[in-house]
């Protein structure tokens, strides 16, 4: 199991989150209180970029550090971690067991990778936008659209921002 440390101050906001997050299927987020004080690491940051097509000569400059909570979570008040549970999204980069770094501030448009919650029930999805229709898509032939139609309730909990997964 891996952990996240929350700050206090967000530890209600959260555990109110992961109440309804955790009676999904699609979604597991679990959760144990830790130590409130966070420990940061900043790892080294090397100036050159590695190539990833064409080898080039080696630069071993090391630039700076970088703090991954800076690098990644420009909300912290709007943000959360979740867990991914399933395979519908493996086109988009998407994993079992991935995490995700989810913004709320982040305003959901077509093309965007969703937490939402239809009818109550809590997917991952990309939303599309197309005239007057609403749709969720899965990254996975293997998974049907659902469209959103009249009398369904569709909340957008937040936005992807960040898929973190091992090799």
């Amino acid at each position: 199991m891996k952990s996240a440390s929350i700050p206090l101050r967000q530890q209600q906001s959260v555990t109110q989150h992961y109440r309804v997050l955790r009676t999904s299927d699609n979604l597991q987020l679990p959760i144990r209180k830790v130590n409130p004080l966070p420990t940061l690491v900043d790892l080294p940051l090397f100036g050159s970029k590695i190539p990833a097509g064409f080898p080039s000569p080696a630069d071993d400059h090391l630039e700076a550090t970088i703090d991954l909570n800076r690098q990644f979570v420009r909300h912290p008040a709007a943000s959360f971690f979740v867990c991914v549970k399933g395979f519908s999204m493996i086109k988009a980069g998407i994993q079992d067991s991935d995490i995700l770094i989810v913004d709320r501030s982040l305003d959901a448009q077509s093309g965007s990778i969703v937490i939402a919650v239809v009818n109550g029930e809590l997917t991952l999805k990309r939303l599309l936008i197309a005239g007057n229709e609403v749709w969720l898509m899965p990254e996975n032939p293997e998974f049907q659209p659902l469209q959103i139609t009249d009398g369904m309730e569709l909340q957008v909990w937040g936005v992807v921002a960040h898929v973190i997964h091992s090799l």
